[in-house]
């Protein structure tokens, strides 16, 4: 794709892909819907609508507006969304991909553990938890940043919790028509996702378990399907998948399916035993 539908150089963008805003599921949309699935719904979108999307992204860039490329986009919208989801797309092979069973794992554990938390605790504390710049009362939530405090009535709209990998540390809050509002927050575990882990397994769990069985008891730390702690361990997913399965077997995890893996958690047995002194 041509550098210029970004603008003059590559490292000040007047649009980028993500201007043209497909924020989150919408009310009869799957939250597990396939790239391919996504990339056709942001090609499908109506050019008018990219162009109000891409105006405002270009006004808040100095010059934007007024800018050959800017022109350009805002003069022929249909085409600009074309080329705008071809970057998505290699975007999205490129640099994405490669590494999105281990992303999408992170991101499927932690919807796991914020919907438990979610019955625990409830909504408002869930909230905090998440992000101190998130606040709700009288049904309203109030996103806090450095652009100011921005606040929505949702009045039974309802709130789309979105975990993201790309968004740390801050909170984004979604809210304009016609799309359901939604607050995009950094997933947990993020700190962790391309880190070793420090912790040596205990030598008295290892000549129980066997030294690689132990090894992945204690890697889940977090709920996990079998490719995180397969990378972590430099184990083959094969081998992992194995231990797993011997692991829930004997009462040390528990597991769940969620859209297109199976997660696995410690059982309280299984934490008492990771949680020895190495």
């Amino acid at each position: 794709m041509a550098p210029q539908v970004l603008g003059d150089r590559l490292d000040e963008p007047l649009v980028e892909p993500d201007d043209v805003r497909r924020p989150g599921p919408g009310e009869h949309e799957s939250p597990l819907a396939t790239f391919p699935e996504e990339i056709a719904a942001v090609r499908a979108t109506d050019p008018e609508a990219a162009r109000g999307d891409m105006a405002l992204a270009l006004a808040d860039r100095p010059g934007g507006l007024r800018s050959p490329a800017g022109r350009r986009l805002l003069a022929d919208p249909a085409r600009a969304v074309q080329e705008l989801a071809d970057l998505l797309e290699r975007a999205w092979h490129v640099m994405v991909e490669p590494h999105w069973p281990r992303l999408r794992a992170l991101l499927e554990a932690d919807i796991a553990f914020r919907s438990r938390r979610l019955a625990e605790v409830g909504f408002e504390r869930l909230l905090g938890e998440i992000s101190l710049k998130l606040r709700w009362a009288d049904s309203t939530l109030t996103v806090s940043g450095t652009r100011g405090d921005h606040s929505r009535v949702l009045g039974g709209q309802g709130l789309v919790l979105m975990p993201s990998v790309f968004v740390w540390p801050e909170v984004v809050g979604g809210y304009e028509p016609p799309w359901q509002p939604a607050v995009i927050c950094p997933a947990r575990g993020i700190g962790g996702l391309w880190t070793e882990s420090a912790r040596r397994t205990p030598d008295a769990l290892a000549r129980l378990l066997g030294r690689a069985r132990a090894d992945v008891l204690c890697a889940l730390g977090e709920p996990a399907g079998t490719s995180a702690p397969a990378h972590r361990l430099s184990l083959a997913p094969s081998s992992v998948s194995a231990h797993l399965s011997a692991l829930r077997a004997a009462g040390l995890l528990t597991s769940r399916r969620y859209g297109h893996q199976v997660l696995y958690e410690r059982t309280p047995l299984g934490i008492a035993l990771a949680a020895q002194e190495p």
